[in-house]
This record gives structure tokens, sequence and C-alpha cells, in this order.
């Protein structure tokens, strides 16, 4: 059993950074591949960036690509979103999520979830 608790989140300029932390509960934190996703109101949860267990690989999607960066401290079974350059359209709630399966977590069907965290980004 994985628990996930996300933090981090809040309002921020256009252009502005913040960083999402995302705390995991339980044992072999390594073994787990971790993502970000987002739901913005009204439209469905978008895949952001997956990052292997050992954080050796990461993959991110188009919209976020040299702005965001994920990284995971395993000691802290902590894993990390951080976004730079941020823009209104990034307005969402932020997700991280968990699983044993990569491609089960890439394609946004993870077994673990945290609750979210709001990120409203204004103009």
């Amino acid at each position: 059993q994985v628990q996930l608790v996300e933090s981090g989140g809040g309002l921020v300029q256009a252009g502005g950074s913040l960083r999402l932390s995302c705390a995991a509960s339980g044992r072999s934190f390594n073994t787990y591949a971790m993502g970000w996703f987002r739901q913005a109101p009204g439209k469905e949860r978008d895949f952001l960036v997956i990052i292997t267990g050992n954080g050796a690989s990461t993959r991110y999607a188009d919209s976020v690509k040299g702005r965001f960066t994920t990284s995971r401290d395993i000691a802290l079974n902590t894993v990390y979103l951080q976004m730079n350059s941020l823009k209104p359209e990034d307005t969402a709630v932020y997700y991280c999520a968990a699983d044993l399966s990569y491609s089960k977590l890439r394609s946004g069907s993870a077994t673990y979830w945290g609750q979210g965290t709001q990120v409203t980004v204004s103009s």
C-alpha cells in the first residue's frame, strides 16, 4: 500500500515558478514509477511527466518540456515537480501517482494517486 500526499500548490503570476512535492509512505519506494498529472476544470486529466523508480529516466509531455522538471529523493520518499515559466493555461489541480508498472502509470491508470494540489496562474 502506498499513500501519496502532494503539497506546494498555490497562486502565482504568469512567468513565475512553483515546486510541488509528493511525499510517499510505504516500503520499497524506489520500485515504483512516479508521475505527475493535472486536470483543469471541465477537461480530462493530462499526463505531464513520468520518472522511473531509480530516477534515472524521465519522460515529459510536450506541453511542459523545457519548463517543468521532475526529480525524486529516494531517501526522503519524495518526488518533486519544479515548474518554471508558468502560464495561465497551467492552472489546474496537480496530482502525483505511483505504480509498479511504468506503462500503466504512463497511460494514466496508476494504482495510487494523491489527493491533488491546486495551482493557479494569474495573467
